[in-house]
């Protein structure tokens, strides 16, 4: 690869910094206000969120798996988090018990991981996540962001009508930044989700002057102790949150493997065993600090193949200033002000390319009226509980409500369990005679 300039590094840069705050952003500030705390909290754990993710990502580029992947709250631990914090009542439980049983979980599963690094062990992980789980895995995933993001781009008014001007606006932009990358010449289309941030910013500004989350970065400290709860032996909450750390750890697989595709090359086990121990120690800070886990996103796929720039130093650049934003409040209140509906849409845009990623991950595997059970109903069970109001589970013993209840777990859970109890090679064969 060519040397990239330094004004291309320093748009590269900037172009990181974006996605990782528009990954972010929300996240802390949707936690804390499902945990009912007040806003001077919620703008703390804000800070405390920008400042620590931007840390994850540089410590994963520098000693982690060394690749350019963002470094954020897992979308799975956070569908979790909040699923437990709405089910409370149902469970006869405080928020603050709640959390606490969340912050146990999310040690425990820390501590767990740096046990089995510390025996050599870790590996065990990856015989549980084969090629097709994660494949499951990658499908599963690009629908339930593409979701999220089509979702978030749209302003539903108090009626729940659709504001149509700044929806448009919202897919005026997804429709730019999709033609810059189709049909902009290669330096356009390397920076189309940077022009898409900066053109629906300050669009928006000028059309559509509103409140802005500016406020919301103001914190006066940088960290709190348990904000949602002191931890607590909650079995049920504690079990659920262990589970789903555990599954969390396959966006390392999933992320490593992609993105080894993308430099072809082949990773080595150290690499993924370094960013498996750093996504560990992140569960025990993020327990601690009130942030939800951390792992390598696998999306970020779909951003380096939008932009084809695949250096680590725009990346590591990047994550510095995010941290920075953190540290001095004032600029994190400044880039705080991006309209999320832009945000979305121009992640709408970027996760497009994750489709591509489920697609190759399957390697040309080849499907027959059998063995096509093995894609096809994990991620079509899995999408189809996406779509389906967590409500109607409500006659499910409540401590598993949120898992049957999140169709990404229940997707990826049916898939281990098809790849553990079918042999599908031996299936493919009786059904290849059968028919001959």
């Amino acid at each position: 690869m060519k040397r990239l300039s330094a004004a291309e590094t320093a748009f590269s840069s900037v172009q990181w910094l974006f996605f990782i705050f528009a990954n972010t952003v929300v996240v802390p500030i949707s936690v804390g206000m499902a945990f009912e705390l007040p806003s001077h909290e919620i703008a703390v754990i804000l800070r405390s969120s920008l400042i620590f993710t931007g840390i994850a990502c540089m410590l994963q580029g520098l000693v982690g798996h060394k690749y350019p992947l963002m470094e954020g709250h897992s979308g799975v631990m956070w569908g979790v988090v909040l699923n437990l914090s709405a089910a409370a009542p149902a469970l006869g439980m405080s928020l603050p018990s709640v959390g606490g049983g969340i912050a146990t979980g999310m040690l425990l599963s820390g501590v767990a991981v740096l046990v089995l690094g510390a025996f050599g062990m870790l590996s065990l992980i990856q015989r549980i996540f084969t090629p097709m789980v994660m494949s499951v895995y990658l499908f599963l995933l690009t629908f339930q962001l593409i979701l999220i993001f089509f979702k978030g781009m749209l302003t539903i008014s108090e009626d729940g009508s659709l504001v149509l001007p700044v929806s448009l606006f919202s897919i005026s932009i997804a429709v730019l930044v999709s033609l810059l990358k189709i049909k902009g010449t290669p330096l356009l289309s390397n920076f189309s989700i940077l022009i898409g941030m900066v053109a629906g910013w300050i669009g928006y500004l000028i059309l559509f002057p509103s409140e802005t989350m500016g406020s919301a970065a103001q914190g006066s400290s940088f960290f709190m102790l348990f904000p949602f709860g002191a931890p607590n032996l909650n079995t049920g909450i504690v079990f659920i949150t262990f589970l789903a750390s555990f599954m969390n750890l396959s966006n390392t697989i999933a992320s490593v493997q992609a993105a080894s595709q993308l430099f072809e090359e082949s990773p080595s086990e150290k690499r993924y065993t370094r960013s498996y121990l750093l996504s560990g120690m992140y569960s025990i800070v993020g327990a601690f600090s009130g942030l939800v886990s951390y792992a390598p996103f696998a999306s970020s796929i779909g951003f380096l193949e939008s932009t084809r720039i695949f250096y680590l130093r725009p990346f590591l650049i990047g994550g510095a200033l995010m941290s920075l934003l953190g540290i001095v409040p004032f600029l994190g209140g400044i880039l705080a002000t991006l309209p999320i509906t832009v945000g979305n849409a121009v992640l709408f845009t970027a996760y497009l390319q994750l489709f591509g990623t489920s697609l190759k991950s399957l390697q040309g595997t080849v499907f027959n009226s059998v063995t096509i059970y093995r894609l096809a109903a994990p991620v079509l069970v899995g999408i189809s509980i996406m779509n389906m109001s967590p409500r109607l589970f409500t006659s499910f013993p409540v401590f598993i409500q949120p898992i049957v209840s999140n169709g990404f777990i229940m997707g990826v859970l049916i898939s281990i369990a098809l790849e553990k109890l079918v042999n599908w090679e031996k299936d493919e064969e009786i059904n290849r005679t059968k028919y001959a």
